[in-house]
């Protein structure tokens, strides 16, 4: 599927490159989206060894379809007591945080591609069909539905009682939490050619932070939507349309007054949260899994499914996992002393924030799980493409 796509989109380039160069990115973009010559080897087989820790399910359930074949961002949400998940064919159900026993299920006729988040007593997810859909969180009640410009593949955010949208198409809207009415709108128009996908926007302050296709870190006023700063992280070279991809297409991160943020092909980079100036940039890593944060230690998963920790001053590499490469992990989810990571076989990984090192993993499903584990109250919540969610802990 994704091969289509993109063998469409490379088609479209002949208006506005040469043949040439628009068959240097078809090849450039078949070698992203099916692996390349180095991601054609077979995922590492997984390493034996004696666990550190046992890693127990605590509960495991089934949601609808999932995200059936498609790659989307559809992950857990946990929040008053309840993890809510929802299927690409409409179907949202919340569970006991504790015990995974459904409390609710709303069966709708959206096709989900991005959500859920939990706010102020709602549920707020995106639709593959331009939409934001708000259900009420203690009884999966429909609030609202709101149109926006374009496909919703990013986690919605909420802060203040805005609904912060980001869409493919490279808008971001803000919607009344309450109303769903439109508060302001962002219009900036993405490269002509981008990896399909986008990032999610945070609120930082009173900013909402998100990244761009064209390697830019952009920063608009909470209230009104006015421009507050830029920050270039990533910057395009090369000749074909496919070296020149430096696509902010990762959820950035925030602690202690400063903003992470990985690109594909385009390095990581650190930015001071007041007014987006650059501290420091790390431009020999790639990513389009993501990063995490706790307590200052700043974890990454590159784009050959190694998982290192970066120094959080310089963005230098401390360590370095390397025995899970080409498993196609998640973006890893830090706590406490460890860091764990799913993969296309359907195992969490559990490895020692100090080290890296494996200390424990268990298998979930056996399909894949490309959402980012979320992490509340010591226990890891992860959910998988087939439907399955699950909660682990550490023992």
């Amino acid at each position: 599927m994704c091969f289509i796509w993109a063998l469409l989109i490379a088609i479209g380039l002949s208006g506005c490159a040469s043949m040439e160069s628009a068959g240097e990115a078809l090849e450039g973009i078949k070698d992203y989206f099916l692996g390349g010559e180095d991601n054609a080897e077979p995922p590492a087989p997984l390493v034996e060894y004696t666990p550190e820790k046992n890693i127990e399910i605590l509960w495991k359930e089934s949601v609808g379809d999932g995200a059936g074949e498609k790659s989307l961002k559809l992950v857990p949400a946990v929040g008053g007591g309840k993890v809510v998940a929802a299927d690409i064919e409409g179907l949202v159900e919340a569970h006991r945080q504790t015990d995974g026993e459904r409390v609710w299920e709303a069966e709708t006729e959206y096709h989900f591609s991005g959500g859920p988040h939990i706010g102020d007593g709602t549920v707020i997810l995106g639709t593959s069909d331009a939409e934001v859909v708000a259900l009420k969180l203690d009884n999966g009640e429909k609030l609202w539905a709101a149109s926006v410009p374009g496909e919703v593949l990013s986690v919605p955010a909420v802060a203040r009682g805005a609904v912060i949208v980001r869409c493919t198409d490279g808008s971001i809207t803000a919607l009344n939490e309450k109303t769903g009415a439109k508060m302001w709108s962002y219009e900036r128009s993405v490269p002509t050619l981008s990896v399909r996908g986008t990032g999610a926007p945070i609120v930082v302050e009173d900013n909402v932070v998100f990244g761009e296709d064209n390697g830019k870190l952009i920063a608009l006023a909470l209230t009104d939507g006015k421009f507050s700063w830029e920050a270039s992280i990533a910057m395009a070279k090369g000749r074909s349309e496919i070296e020149r991809l430096v696509d902010l297409d990762v959820d950035p991160v925030a602690e202690g007054g400063v903003i992470y943020i990985a690109s594909y092909q385009g390095g990581v980079g650190a930015v001071a949260e007041l007014d987006g100036y650059l501290l420091w940039r790390n431009e020999q890593l790639s990513s389009s899994s993501g990063l995490s944060i706790s307590d200052r230690r700043l974890f990454l998963t590159d784009s050959d499914s190694n998982v290192l920790q970066l120094d959080d001053r310089s963005g230098v590499a401390l360590w370095k996992q390397k025995e899970l490469q080409y498993r196609k992990l998640t973006a890893p989810a830090a706590f406490d002393d460890y860091v764990a990571v799913g993969d296309l076989e359907g195992y969490v990984h559990f490895l020692s924030n100090s080290d890296g090192r494996q200390m424990g993993r268990v298998r979930v499903t056996g399909g894949p799980i490309d959402a980012r584990p979320v992490v509340a109250d010591d226990t890891v919540f992860v959910y998988a493409r087939d439907g399955t969610l699950a909660a682990l802990k550490v023992r």
